[in-house]
């Protein structure tokens, strides 16, 4: 039982790894890392419910959380260099180095 789940988790993490290598475009890159994201959730709340404990459901509401504060800071960040340079390919980012 538990197998199937985590199966589903490690297939959702590998796609979600070649999203972030294979894709230059932002959002899609953001896209792959939340679905990278869900699929440790996935993870977490399966071997809590084998371990009959809260604690995976707590990991993943953490997980969540910092998920949509990622998910806020990286879009504000995209909409501002997309204003400067209208465009939204991942080489953009080179511009943030300091």
């Amino acid at each position: 039982m538990i197998e199937d789940y985590l199966v589903l988790s490690v297939i959702l993490f590998c796609i979600g790894i070649l999203g972030v290598i294979s894709r230059r475009n932002v959002f899609t890159v953001l896209m792959s890392i939340e679905l990278m994201l869900n699929a440790a959730n996935l993870a977490f709340v399966a071997f809590a419910r084998l371990n009959e404990t809260m604690d995976g459901q707590i990991l993943a509401m953490m997980v969540i959380a910092v998920a949509a504060a990622e998910a806020a800071l990286g879009l504000a960040v995209i909409i501002l260099l997309h204003r400067q340079k209208g465009r939204l390919d991942s080489n953009v980012f080179s511009l943030l180095k300091g």
